[in-house]
């Protein structure tokens, strides 16, 4: 934590003025890890869990790692954690658990930081470029987080081995990332620290899909919030959050940082000491003269400098950097329309059968806080009134406010299919229900509950009057809806609806269902 004074290189060791180029020369890939700043805090003394099974840290019970998975080698280590590689007893699949030690975790901030970061990873689930976590335990001795296995390692040491890359190949690393961002963005979350260390590749093949990972400074925000905590990394902080007053816009100055080193092989604002590094990003000249520059084309530069733009009002927003003439050329992503995650989920919903609408309320309801918060944060952000409901005049200004433009009809029936009650608004827990990400659907316990609620009997399938009676509570069980629910439900054709039938139309038509798509 706290200032560094000499800049670690790439293979660990202090540059020295001897050695190093002045600031306007810097080698091509010299580009140097760490310089992660943070707010000084009065160190508190250590406080140990109390007897109880309850976990400080997570608030549930505590659950050993080593239960569900075996731990193998180190994978790397950061500020508050060691990454392991780990084997899942059962499945024998591999993924990554960072393990962050209790006694590091010395103050309330510093609590509340891991918890958030399990809450963000939580929220941003499923998007093909972040890292997904598979599930968080807590001990007496440490947090772990168990993450998708990336086994090409950082995009730092691939742009070090590189130098520099193709604008094409630049172009495609960089709509990855801006997809991260537009995802962050448009789901209330504010990364606050973008820097190619962040980013891991998934394979080690030259073509490898980029995931971004390390939530740990990521903010829950809304639009207009004020930041005033200096955090980042030297290199890609952005000049309003040395001046301690700045929002979201941060993160795409991050972002035209890296832009720039793929594209040049070196960092636009150098210097040998953080302090040096710091008047460069404020005083913002940019060398477009020096090589590879006057080989780079006139586009790229021009979405280069409009990332970095000293102003953050005049910095081009996450969709209009998606959309520049440069990151759309030879790419097959960029014609497709931007998709807002909560629009998304929204109209999957719409789309599905009425059991299943309330098969997913019931699991909605049992879901932890932490799995829901970032939702419960847009919920509340929309419902201005704080009466617990949103009307369609707070959805109609709300969805806006994410990003999106939908003409009124369509507000009307994304209205109509999350309202599952019939009321006229959406609560709280409708709201949850229709804009959760379906890989919760994955959960056998999840999927067990919500058949529950179905079998009153516990004979093991839902007979005609046990679905009958379940959705005439939201006003839905009429004959035609109960005919059609079980010819499409009810495969072998007894009249029934079993567990395995009813998992399987859970699982059925949700693109994150499918085999291999998006994990190995």
């Amino acid at each position: 934590m706290g200032s560094c004074n000499s800049i670690p290189t790439a293979n660990g060791g202090d540059t020295t003025s001897s050695t190093t180029p002045p600031p306007h020369q810097p080698q091509p890939a010299q580009l140097t890890k760490g310089l992660t700043i943070l707010t000084a805090s009065e160190p508190a003394p250590p406080r140990y869990p109390p007897p109880a099974t309850v976990g400080r840290v997570l608030g549930r019970p505590m659950e050993d790692v080593r239960n569900t998975y075996t731990m193998g080698r180190e994978l790397g280590r950061g500020q508050f954690g060691v990454t392991y590689l780990v084997t899942h007893k059962i499945t024998r699949k591999k993924y990554a658990c960072k393990s962050i030690a209790m006694r590091k975790l010395i103050n309330k901030d510093d609590i509340e930081d891991v918890r958030r970061e399990v809450q963000i990873m939580h929220h941003l689930t499923g998007h093909r470029n972040i890292v997904e976590l598979r599930g968080a335990y807590e001990d007496k001795h440490s947090v772990n987080l168990v993450m998708e296995l990336c086994a090409g390692g950082e995009l730092f040491d691939r742009i070090i081995a590189k130098g520099h890359y193709s604008e094409r190949a630049a172009a495609g690393l960089c709509r990855q990332m801006m997809t991260v961002v537009h995802q962050c963005h448009t789901m209330g979350v504010f990364h606050r620290d973008l820097k190619p260390e962040n980013f891991l590749l998934l394979s080690t093949d030259e073509d490898s899909p980029l995931k971004a990972t390390d939530f740990g400074l990521s903010v829950f925000f809304k639009p207009g919030d004020v930041h005033k905590d200096l955090v980042g990394s030297a290199y890609y902080v952005a000049p309003e959050v040395l001046r301690r007053h700045y929002g979201a816009e941060a993160d795409i100055w991050s972002a035209g940082v890296i832009l720039y080193i793929l594209l040049s092989g070196v960092p636009p604002f150098w210097g040998e000491t953080e302090k040096t590094i710091f008047e460069a990003v404020l005083r913002g000249d940019l060398d477009f003269v020096s090589d590879p520059w006057p080989s780079i084309s006139s586009s790229a530069k021009d979405l280069v400098k409009k990332m970095l733009q000293a102003d953050p009002k005049s910095r081009l927003t996450s969709v209009e950097v998606l959309n520049h003439p440069w990151m759309r050329k030879d790419g097959d992503a960029s014609d497709k329309p931007i998709d807002i995650a909560v629009l998304t989920r929204m109209k999957q919903f719409r789309a599905m059968n009425k059991l299943k609408k309330v098969a997913l309320k019931v699991i909605a309801e049992n879901l932890s806080e932490e799995e829901i918060i970032g939702l419960k944060e847009i919920f509340k952000s929309m419902d201005t009134d704080n009466s617990g409901t949103i009307t369609l005049e707070e959805l109609k200004a709300g969805l806006p406010k994410l990003g999106t433009k939908l003409s009124e009809s369509e507000v009307r029936q994304l209205m109509e299919a999350a309202d599952v009650d019939g009321n006229g608004t959406i609560d709280y827990i409708e709201f949850i229900t229709a804009t959760m990400h379906l890989n919760r659907v994955e959960r056998e316990d999840h999927l067990y509950k919500a058949f529950e609620y179905f079998d009153k009997d516990k004979s093991g399938y839902i007979t005609v009057e046990e679905l009958e009676h379940a959705l005439k509570k939201y006003n839905m069980g009429d004959e035609k809806t109960i005919k059609e629910i079980i010819t499409e439900v009810d495969t072998d054709n007894d009249g029934n609806i079993n567990y395995d039938e009813f998992a399987a139309m859970m699982r059925k038509g949700n693109p994150e269902m499918v085999p291999n798509r998006r994990r190995k």
